[in-house]
């Protein structure tokens, strides 16, 4: 991507593989991972053949106009606390964006960046472990900069959205994605220096997902009921409608008011 690295500032994104086309950032970057690829490597694509989205959907990726970017990483963690991973993934592009754009960038559990709830992007993590450990993990991210209304599927336009379609105003995915790796690699450090508290803090502070009445599907099953917090591991506590409290992982959600 043009002069991205006269914008990188910290040591996320030095190690920057840049690709006009790939079939998925993360695929490549789970490769690479796997071939010993040093933590903070960066790969980015103008546009993706096959990109991935959560629970095997495609993330449509035109090209020239959005963010397509994966991050390796190799945290000491066990893998039961991967999904901290993710959840310090969403506050550092939170923010980054909010602060470039002026856009109120909320974060819907438990990977959506989300403007007035329409969906500007999404983080997908992928680990290789050993054992109960991450050996590395693997942060992508997808964000709608400079996209048009056309350049969505007709099934998400009216529940998609870009940074342009916001702001009308085009924005440099260069400075955006150096802003991000400059977040990402700031809240990596709170993550592991001051412990999980004042990450999940933050999201709770960002998210637009607590106090909703919200649907949650986790495989054949689905659950209703007011997405009460998240716990230390970044789990959602859901308030059942039908009486309890439901810790749940992962799962896709629905805000239902």
């Amino acid at each position: 991507m043009e002069r991205l690295t006269e914008f990188i500032r910290r040591k996320a994104g030095r190690n920057l593989i840049s690709l006009e086309t790939v079939d998925s950032t993360n695929t490549l970057a789970m490769e690479l991972g796997e071939k010993d690829a040093i933590h903070g490597t960066v790969v980015i694509a103008d546009s993706q053949k096959k990109g991935k989205g959560r629970l095997g959907r495609v993330w449509v990726s035109p090209p020239s106009v959005n963010i397509y970017m994966s991050v390796i990483l190799r945290p000491v963690m066990k893998l039961t606390d991967g999904t901290l991973l993710t959840i310090m993934a969403a506050v550092a592009c939170c923010r980054a964006l909010r602060d470039a754009t002026g856009l109120q960038v909320t974060i819907k559990w438990p990977n959506d960046l989300m403007v007035a709830d329409k969906k500007l992007g999404g983080i997908l993590t992928e680990t290789k472990s050993r054992g109960e450990r991450i050996v590395f993990a693997v942060i992508g991210t997808g964000i709608n900069i400079n996209s048009g209304r056309k350049d969505f599927p007709p099934d998400v336009r009216e529940t998609a959205t870009s940074v342009k379609i916001e702001t009308s105003e085009e924005y440099s995915r260069a400075v955006l994605i150096a802003g991000i790796l400059d977040k990402m690699e700031y809240w990596y450090g709170i993550l592991f220096e001051k412990g999980r508290k004042p990450v999940l803090q933050e999201w709770r502070n960002l998210t637009s997902t607590l106090g909703r009445d919200v649907k949650v599907t986790v495989g054949e099953k689905t659950f209703v009921g007011i997405a009460e917090d998240v716990d230390d591991e970044g789990m959602l506590l859901l308030n059942l409608h039908t009486g309890g409290v439901r810790r749940i992982a992962a799962g896709d959600l629905t805000v239902l008011r």
